[in-house]
């Protein structure tokens, strides 16, 4: 677990830089600045490593999300906005994270219904449940563009 000072600065950085999150994982820090889950889960594919251990400062954490920082092994999490379905993923894994406001659910970009990533998750019982879910939706979203 990261030192409480690494914490803050890793949650001053989220605000500070309008990133989308903060990833602090012993004396290395990763900034993302990515939509969605698409960052946390080209870093849970190619370095895992990152995750393992480490505290997060996230602006939004939906179940997807919270599936994927599971999987990695993160130690500890901050989100200013979490929904119902993820923080019960945490604690179902026994982390609970601090957040300013929680949510039933993540809405979508355009406001107008669920976020796709947490419809997909909705039925899961568990983070590896999620993973090919969230990975055939990160596929198809790469195939469009």
């Amino acid at each position: 677990m990261t030192a409480p000072e690494s914490r803050q600065a890793a949650i001053g950085r989220l605000h500070s830089e309008r990133c989308s999150c903060v990833i602090v994982s012993g004396d290395s820090v990763t900034v993302c600045h990515g939509r969605g889950v698409s960052d946390l889960y080209r870093i849970y594919s190619s370095q895992p490593e990152v995750l393992s251990g480490a505290f997060i400062a996230d602006k939004v954490i939906g179940k997807g999300a919270a599936a994927l920082m599971i999987a990695g092994g993160v130690a500890g999490v901050y989100t200013d906005l979490i929904s119902v379905p993820a923080l019960e993923l945490f604690r179902s894994v026994g982390i609970e994270p601090e957040f300013v406001r929680c949510v039933p659910n993540i809405i979508n970009r355009t406001g107008d219904g669920i976020c796709p990533v947490e419809t997909l998750c909705r039925d899961c019982a568990s983070a590896s449940e999620c993973l090919p879910l969230i990975a055939d939706f990160i596929e198809k979203m790469n195939y469009k563009h």
